[in-house]
């Protein structure tokens, strides 16, 4: 579409509608800023190098800049320049030779280009970020398109709706997961179309997983510093678009391919989970680039400090807080969810350093603007919505502090987990409390076991071959001199650092990764899989992949050992267990389930047993109903001490119990453990009895 010869008109258009939005005969602008005093839309050639047009938007309208170009076409590429003061000390950026990004822009169109001319000030000024820089940053700075509402066609897509009780979460990245797959074209390998490939999805499903965790896919530039080491920005948590998916991820049909990678999942009946970023955007402090909203209002999309709005509020880390307090920043948040919900046709959300989501100026609240807004919402309310539930900033630790309609991040169970499979001293208690949902935390004001979300390894942290492999981190690659990452990781390597051919110590690596898998598959709660654990991925010691773009992040699909092979339909079968039993995915507190909990010699734990050694033996049980034939009991053993000890079977009933599973050894089963009977179970060792 050349528009280089095009003249274009302006008219006043409408304000209710933020974005470029095509209406079929033009385009209306529409974008927020209370302090603004002009706003130009500025229209590039095909190439997004050449302005073709610079046009004032007419009209204010409840703080709403607007415009109609009649004639513009989607497809058609722009960014807009704001005028108003530069008074950084009062929480003012406008510098009008930057050009900015849409916040509600659906495309962006190529890589931002660090430069000077990306800052609002002079950075060869000792002032700093109150000097003033008259640098153009347009040849810089991607551009955003103009939609085409008609572009992707859902043909009767639907969404799964898989129950929560039923749900299996599996996180991944686009990129990692497809970049060295052999299975995906080559073409295709990094994208969304890679990702959304038969044998992917047929590969994710023959796992048994309902629900896919993407890592974020939001637009996000690589930060500066990491391309000055040679790096780049993997994770993704540095969003400049909330509605534009990142074109690193396009493969031949564009922004199609994210249609037709939802719409394969969705065929094989799984849903599909954003990890996204509304907390703070790649802006970052005082002294980051004007990209987009910093320019366009800093005072209202921003939380500034009270006492001096020169310097942000960094909950984040990361150098700024999106100040969600305010109405229009919170109306862009939720426009963005409902985007990716009804338009893009996601199933949920996890929120990163979510708490923030929920601060309000006088710290966090349950009933705050942003969790009121999502629950009271007909189509958010029906998803998935996920929150980590920590961040820097006061009272930021929010573990089970989250409303009703949530699950969250439980990172207690994940490091609890780890300490009690480490034999760790009086993990016991606390153990068992995860174990079964705990309940400690999220059994109030009608909340389910589903709201805890169980992990022992993500994206943040260790594999789980790393997790058994090695007693420290190895960052060394990420070019902080090992700064960087969790330094208590709750690890162990079980003799020597990293990867050997000592048969024992492998046996016990691989003992451990099934002990962690099953406690995860057989806990209360919803279980979240990290892409790759239910084969032993490495990534070679490293703890913080955030900036490895590289054969450490990325998932190796070759020339695997056997044991690889081996986890893996050990996987597929606690995922199955776990699915065919409703015992081990209680759906209610109130289900009438009867626990009980034994110690090694066959009695009821008492509560002094509980600090004698961290070996444990529960029943799980409720009474079938003639419409509930699948209930039976359970009977789990736990192990965690490196020697055989010899369990008594409870004598429940005079009932013997069927062995369905035991840790060390995958293919043992069957045998029958008469009640009252002794059974060895060796060190490190999980075993499952069900009723005959």
């Amino acid at each position: 579409m050349d528009l280089s010869t095009t003249s274009f008109t302006v008219e006043p258009g409408n304000w209710n509608e933020r974005g470029a939005t095509y209406t079929g005969d033009g385009v209306n602008f529409a974008l927020f800023s209370a302090h603004a005093e002009r706003v130009e839309v500025c229209l590039f050639d095909d190439s997004g190098e050449t302005e073709i047009a610079r046009l004032t938007l007419p009209e204010y309208t409840d703080e709403i800049w607007h415009g109609f170009v009649p004639g513009l076409k989607p497809g058609a590429l722009y960014g807009y320049r704001v005028h108003g003061p530069f008074a950084p000390e009062a929480g003012h950026r406008f510098n009008a030779n930057k050009l900015l990004i849409d916040p509600y822009a659906r495309e962006l169109h190529g890589e931002l280009k660090w430069s000077k001319e990306q800052f609002g000030y002079d950075l060869d000024s000792e002032e700093k970020d109150l000097s003033f820089s008259d640098l153009d940053n347009a040849a810089f700075m991607p551009k955003c398109r103009v939609a085409d509402p008609n572009a992707v066609d859902w043909q009767g897509d639907k969404h799964p709706q898989v129950p929560w009780a039923n749900t299996i979460l599996y996180e991944t990245h686009v990129k990692g997961f497809t970049k060295l797959n052999p299975a995906i074209p080559e073409n295709l390998r990094g994208t969304f179309e890679g990702l959304g490939h038969k044998a992917a999805v047929d590969y994710i499903r023959s796992l048994g997983i309902t629900s896919v965790e993407l890592m974020p896919i939001h637009a996000f530039p690589d930060d500066s510093q990491l391309l000055d080491r040679g790096l780049k920005n993997f994770w993704g948590y540095n969003t400049i678009g909330f509605f534009a998916p990142a074109e690193r991820y396009y493969g031949p049909n564009g922004i199609r391919g994210f249609r037709d990678m939802v719409r394969a999942f969705h065929d094989a009946n799984i849903e599909v989970i954003l990890d996204v970023v509304y907390n703070h955007t790649a802006e970052g402090n005082e002294l980051g680039p004007t990209l987009s909203m910093k320019g366009i209002d800093n005072f209202s999309y921003y939380r500034t400090l009270s006492d001096n709005h020169r310097y942000y509020i960094n909950d984040t880390g990361t150098g700024n807080t999106v100040n969600t307090s305010h109405p229009r920043v919170l109306q862009l948040v939720m426009d963005s969810l409902r985007y990716w919900v009804e338009h893009m046709h996601v199933d949920g959300f996890r929120f990163d350093l979510g708490t923030i989501l929920g601060r309000e100026p006088e710290g966090f609240d349950q009933r705050g603007g942003f969790f009121d807004a999502v629950m009271q919402d007909p189509t958010l309310a029906k998803t998935k919505l996920i929150g980590e539930p920590w961040d820097i900033g006061p009272g930021g630790y929010q573990v089970g502090g989250f409303p009703p309609g949530w699950a969250e991040w439980n990172d207690k169970y994940r490091d609890t987990t780890r300490s009690y499979w480490l034999n760790s001293d009086n993990t016991a208690p606390d153990f068992a409390a995860r174990l079964l949902g705990s309940g400690d935390i999220y059994d109030l004001r009608g909340r389910r076991p589903w709201s805890t979300v169980n992990f022992i390894t993500a994206h943040d942290g260790f594999t789980l071959q790393d997790l058994v492999s090695y007693d420290n981190k190895h960052n060394e690659a990420n070019g902080e001199d090992n700064n960087d990452g969790h330094n208590d990781n709750h690890s162990h390597n079980y003799g020597i650092e990293g990867p050997t051919d000592d048969a024992d110590i492998n046996a016990t690596r691989d003992r451990q990764k099934r002990n962690f898998l099953a406690t995860l598959l057989f806990s209360h709660g919803t279980p979240m899989l990290l892409a790759g654990d239910e084969f032993g991925r490495s990534q070679l010691g490293n703890n913080n992949g955030y900036c490895q773009d590289s054969e450490i992040s990325w998932v190796h699909w070759e020339n695997l050992p056997e044991s690889c092979e081996a986890l893996r339909e050990f996987t597929r079968r606690v995922i199955r267990l776990r699915s065919e039993q409703p015992m081990l995915r209680r759906e209610s507190w109130r289900d009438g389930m009867v626990i009980d909990w034994f110690n090694v010699e066959g009695g009821n734990q008492l509560p002094d047993n509980w600090q004698d050694n961290n070996a444990l033996a529960v029943r799980l049980h409720r009474e079938a109903s003639e419409d509930d034939t699948n209930w039976a009991d359970i009977l789990m053993l736990f192990n965690p001490i490196d020697e055989e000890l010899n369990f008594k079977v409870p004598s429940i009933d005079r009932e013997n119990w069927i062995l369905e599973l035991i840790t060390s050894d995958p293919e043992r089963h069957g045998e029958l453990a008469a009640a009252g009977s002794s059974f060895a179970i060796p060190g490190r060792c999980f075993a499952l009895f069900r009723r005959p």
